[in-house]
């Protein structure tokens, strides 16, 4: 793998000389993974994206952020004794990066790389929050907004009012959205260009959601700490609700 964790970004040079390709061929290879969603170009180089999940767990190592993020969740986990994950945007779906349970709390199979729809999660919906414009708009474009369950959202203009009250507040709620009996909350994780990054979720089957909320301040602030290790000097300010 030309990709590690101390390479987490490479030239075309760099890649060909680490698969021992010329560089026509890299470059080849490179485009096709690209068009593929596997490599996005970064400046000079390439970088790997969240969808290299499906292939393996080289994504994680090459930006730390398991590392980065475990011990903080740990220690949520520890403390509410609820299940914790954090995800990141890829398409029009969320992507599971890391995730600890203290018990089986959901009907789905959920692990690291696991894909759920954006729009119906609260660390999804925490992610799309931050969108441009343009952003938002090619997201409602290129996605079906689908009812998973009676609760779930199905039209743009009600996914756009709840993307800007999060946007306003800065954290995010769901209540049976996802799933019937499963509520969430998520707090938003910057990288650091200071863009949300990735979502930090608490999910729970026997807390009401304001019983959820009574954890915010714990999240947002786990959520700041995962930040700040991946370089963002952007603080979250906790709120009331």
């Amino acid at each position: 793998m030309a990709f590690s964790d101390h390479r987490p970004r490479l030239t075309l040079t760099e890649v060909a000389a680490a698969a021992g390709l010329s560089r026509p061929t890299a470059r080849r290879l490179l485009i096709t993974l690209e068009a593929l969603g596997y490599v996005r170009a970064n400046g000079r180089g390439y970088v790997l994206t969240p969808r290299i999940l499906t292939l393996g767990y080289a994504y994680l190592n090459s930006l730390d952020l398991r590392e980065i993020a475990q011990p903080v969740m740990e220690q949520i986990v520890a403390e509410v004794r609820e299940t914790c994950t954090l995800a990141t945007l890829d398409g029009s779906d969320i992507v599971y990066i890391s995730r600890i349970s203290m018990r089986r709390i959901s009907n789905l199979s959920l692990v690291i790389g696991t894909r759920l729809p954006a729009y119906a999660s609260a660390m999804g919906q925490v992610i799309l929050a931050d969108l441009s414009a343009e952003g938002l708009r090619h997201y409602l474009d290129t996605t079906g907004l689908e009812a998973i369950t009676p609760h779930t959202i199905t039209t743009p203009e009600a996914l756009k009012e709840r993307l800007a009250k999060i946007r306003e507040r800065g954290w995010s709620a769901v209540d049976q959205e996802l799933e019937t009996g499963l509520r969430s909350i998520a707090a938003p994780v910057r990288g650091g260009d200071g863009r949300v990054f990735a979502g930090l979720g608490l999910s729970s089957s026997a807390l009401t959601t304001r019983e959820l909320l009574e954890h915010l301040p714990l999240l947002q602030d786990a959520a700041a700490e995962i930040s700040a290790g991946l370089g963002s000097e952007f603080a979250t300010r906790v709120e009331h609700h």
